[in-house]
């Protein structure tokens, strides 16, 4: 998750939330591009998570890419919580199980954020390597049980563990056990974001196959290819899913506003403190009604806080951000961005994604939704096999890399960060079903050879 933010101007109406998403605008000259990922840190000696506190805790990882990096600690209660450059625009945050989360600066190619990536891969090693730590490039941790993960010392994230029983049967799995990797990207305009939201949510569930990678839970298989993608379907579905009212007449920024202003809070940060309002209401807060905190009136700071309480497959911010995908190999964390760059920053791409998904009904798009996390590659929707999905879109992508031309050093355009997903179509078989075959086969009916083979 995006650092908290601190805006303290006050907001006081519907109408300035609504200009607070459409100042996201920009011309495509200044569209850029956004990566976050997130990896579980394990003890290398005994495979164990890894707690906050400790010589070869997590504290210590943090403090230790802080003297290496130099930038800004982000801290809560005197404990240091995550990092921050100002002059990049970058941060590592912990979520609630400590999953260690780089939020990559807005870049403008695809070489730039794998560079990135593997600058910070390279730096948290230099760290964990004299502490025992290694790093799991997996959508869901393979061994633990959730009372042995490790619970970080954020005060939202207490909110949300109390908060989450009470809505769902999978929110403290999701917030603990899962990892994803997720694209931002930017849109020119209002028409622009509702086209680009519809076709990547129509999308989704071909991404959330084609990086497929949660197959294991608690020592062996889970029944999925994506448990990541499955626990969210009773998470809390007052704040997630597959946003039907996006494709209705009138979608726009407002309309996304009413839907973000239905959605029931969880805190209203002041200073340092959380405080808990789980279940109440942005609108009384908007009108200084909120029986938790009488009085107080909403700001800047609380919109885009709550914004970052939302859970869609995709997230509309001041960019919109593709959730739908499991946390993999460092190449398939470059891959990506390199599948929604190609397809949603090209104008002829993004008009024949649209002609495909376009008669797709709210039904359609939900089954497929619902399909994916265990079918893969075989769930179909309107007579097409997602796999065949993948290879027009995956092809399409490509040609939209092409097309924007932006080479490396080497002379290299943007394609080459895309291979990882040819590769799944070809073979026509996820990463989650190779690792099973693993599991059954050369790892004898282990997950303790993941890792091995799924570190970074």
């Amino acid at each position: 998750m995006a650092r908290d933010q601190i805006d303290p101007n006050l907001i006081s109406s519907r109408a300035e939330l609504v200009g607070w998403l459409e100042a996201g605008c920009k011309p495509v000259e200044q569209f850029r591009i956004g990566t976050e990922h997130e990896k579980f840190p394990f003890r290398r000696a005994d495979l164990s998570p890894v707690a906050y506190e400790g010589p070869d805790g997590i504290r210590a990882l943090l403090e230790g890419m802080q003297a290496l990096l130099g930038w800004d600690p982000i801290l809560e209660d005197g404990r240091i919580i995550g990092l921050y450059d100002v002059t990049g625009g970058g941060a590592i945050s912990l979520e609630p199980g400590g999953q260690f989360e780089l939020s990559g600066a807005p870049v403008e190619t695809i070489h730039q954020t794998c560079s990135e990536l593997h600058a910070h891969l390279a730096q948290v090693r230099q760290v964990a390597d004299p502490l025992g730590l290694g790093f799991l490039g997996l959508g869901m941790s393979p061994k633990w049980t959730l009372a042995e993960t490790p619970v970080m010392p954020k005060g939202r994230y207490g909110i949300m563990t109390r908060y989450m029983p009470k809505v769902g049967t999978r929110g403290l799995d999701m917030m603990y056990r899962t990892s994803t990797v997720q694209v931002n990207l930017d849109f020119e305009s209002e028409a622009d974001m509702v086209r680009k939201l519809r076709v990547s949510l129509a999308l989704q569930p071909i991404a959330t196959a084609l990086f497929a990678n949660s197959p294991f839970m608690e020592g062996r298989p889970n029944g999925f290819l994506s448990a990541r993608s499955e626990i969210w379907r009773d998470t809390d579905n007052q704040r997630a899913g597959m946003l039907p009212f996006a494709f209705e007449d009138g979608m726009g920024f407002e309309r996304y506003v009413d839907y973000a202003l239905d959605v029931p809070m969880y805190f209203v940060k002041r200073g340092d403190r959380y405080h808990d309002v789980a279940g109440a209401s942005f609108r009384d807060l908007l009108e200084g009604r909120l029986p938790q905190l009488p009085g107080e009136r909403a700001t800047v700071a609380d919109w885009s806080n709550h914004l970052t309480t939302i859970f869609p497959e995709v997230r509309l911010k001041r960019y919109l951000e593709m959730r739908g995908a499991d946390s993999g190999p460092t190449g398939r964390i470059c891959a990506l961005p390199s599948y929604w760059v190609g397809l949603l920053y090209d104008a002829a791409n993004l008009d024949a994604a649209w002609e495909i998904v376009k008669g797709w009904s709210a039904e359609e798009r939900q089954r497929l939704r619902d399909d994916v996390p265990r079918l893969g590659l075989k769930a179909e929707i309107a007579g097409r096999s997602v796999l065949d999905l993948a290879r027009e879109t995956v092809a399409l992508a490509s040609d939209g890399l092409a097309r924007r031309g932006r080479a490396n050093l080497m002379g290299d355009d943007e394609r080459i960060h895309i291979a990882p997903l040819l590769r799944v179509v070809e073979e026509e078989r996820t990463l989650a079903e190779t690792l099973l075959g693993k599991y059954h086969g050369a790892w004898g009916e282990s997950v303790d050879p993941a890792f091995r083979e799924m570190a970074y």
